[in-house]
């Protein structure tokens, strides 16, 4: 039970665009360094999945909420690291139409992500919110998709419960900062239940902390082996070298090529269950490695475009860029080496040549040949392809992946020389989002922008 990664693909002889074997071997050491740092001081999110406390305490907390024996739904309020793992969570291992179906004595399943009133007021139009119960997440009370959302939700289920208040507040679980924030004042002063998010962990690596895994307890999902999966990676990278590290290598040979001016590293999931696995990887890639600054305070203005493409969708609308346009892709090609239907294409109803081909196959087989065909062709445009297999796709593997991907980022940073772990773009937004709704302490930001939009020329056209 292991995570596979084929580097072929990732070398050529240099004559098409693609690093030698060479080049790599000549940038191990500093990046050797680099990875000798991070384990001398690892982060604190590499040791999530071994807090045993945060896990009894998620199990705990969905026992409680299943015990009121009414919770068909549940919905998720949150946005960025507090959703897209969450998302990619859900979709890998519950029932793929779990919002319709959900697995027997499981409820379903909603993340709400997004700030459009269409889809909220829908939303919370169509569903019973006598039968749900809502997890809001922000570790910093401060983000205000999540705040106006929890507002919105509060306000619908105390209407749900006839304007008993106490009884909403039975509705809701808040996940925030174990000892601030305006989330924390907030449920202690009116009695929420809450869970914690460990200091030190940033939203992008959260998911296997009570951010993600009180829904995964919610939804009937093995924690346990998640946490088992990322705990094998964990143990398997420390103990090898530098040169046999595959996330080291997988790493340094991105941030080579982004030297090369191939900024553009492509996320090609084949298998619909992990199509939201590249989402999560967007986040963490290029939150994570998008920075003006780096370490010295110098202007760099460095980082990766992360894309998400799926296969054989994507083949159908991206590929012909892929082959023939501008040489300035990485590829890593998700794939599983098993999945959990075969499922026969059925006898051909009719004597054709456009039939003969599938007689006796699967979508399985068709799927694999798919990406093969796919990667042949990357290959001999001489575009750089890894391939990362997961045996088969189940809690233990999705642990692996998880682990595996944040772990890598966090030696890509350090190869770049930026710190990882922080988002001043993302903050800046958010700010300025802050100050534009008039918010306490941002009137100067409020002044400024103001201003900006007050003297700059206008150019609109219309249709």
């Amino acid at each position: 039970m292991a995570l596979h990664l084929d580097f072929t693909g990732f070398f050529g002889d240099g004559e098409d665009g693609r690093l030698r074997r060479s080049d790599l071997q000549a940038a191990m050491p500093k990046a050797a360094e680099v990875r000798a740092a991070h384990l001398a001081q690892p982060p604190k999110w590499r040791s999530l999945h071994a807090r045993e406390d945060l896990e009894q305490a998620c199990k705990q907390r969905a026992q409680e909420v299943k015990a009121q024996g009414d919770v068909e739904y549940f919905v998720v309020l949150g946005i960025g690291g507090s959703a897209l793992g969450t998302t990619a969570m859900v979709h890998a291992l519950a029932p793929l139409y779990q919002q319709w179906k959900p697995a027997p004595g499981q409820p379903r399943v909603f993340v709400l992500d997004n700030v459009d009133p269409d889809w909220l007021g829908e939303f919370f139009a169509s569903i019973p919110l006598q039968r749900a119960h809502i997890n809001v997440i922000s570790k910093s009370g401060g983000t205000i998709e999540t705040s106006a959302c929890f507002l919105l939700a509060w306000h619908h289920m105390v209407q749900a419960c006839e304007g008993k208040e106490e009884q909403a507040r039975q509705r809701f679980t808040i996940t925030t900062d174990a000892k601030q924030g305006h989330f924390r004042r907030l449920a202690d002063d009116l009695g929420f239940a809450t869970l914690p998010v460990p200091d030190g962990v940033g939203g992008r690596f959260s998911v296997m902390s009570p951010v993600g895994m009180f829904t995964a307890e919610m939804a009937g999902l093995d924690v346990a082996s998640i946490h088992a999966g990322a705990a094998r990676v964990d143990q398997k990278l420390a103990q090898a070298t530098a040169e046999e590290d595959p996330a080291l290598v997988y790493a340094l040979a991105h941030m080579l090529y982004l030297q090369q001016g191939k900024s553009v590293h492509v996320h090609f999931a084949y298998a619909h269950r992990l199509s939201f696995l590249a989402d999560w990887y967007k986040q963490l890639w290029a939150e994570s490695l998008g920075k003006k600054h780096n370490l010295k305070g110098e202007v760099v203005h460095v980082g990766p475009t992360p894309v998400k493409a799926v296969g054989p969708t994507d083949q159908h609308s991206q590929a012909q860029l892929y082959m023939e346009g501008p040489n300035d892709k990485v590829f890593t090609m998700l794939k599983l080496g098993k999945f959990t239907q075969e499922l026969p294409i059925p006898t051909p109803f009719a004597d054709s040549p456009a039939f003969h081909h599938l007689q006796n196959r699967s979508f399985s087989e068709l799927m694999e040949q798919e990406r093969r065909g796919t990667e042949v062709a990357l290959l001999e445009a001489g575009r750089p392809v890894c391939v990362l297999e997961m045996c088969k796709l189940d809690a233990f593997h999705l642990g692996q992946y998880f682990q595996f991907m944040q772990i890598a980022t966090a030696f890509a940073g350090g190869i770049l020389g930026i710190d990882p772990f922080d988002q001043p773009g993302v903050e800046a937004g958010k700010v300025a989002a802050l100050a534009l709704m008039g918010c306490a302490g941002y009137d100067g930001r409020a002044q400024e922008i103001q201003a900006q939009f007050t003297h700059r020329e206008e150019y609109r056209l219309s249709c």
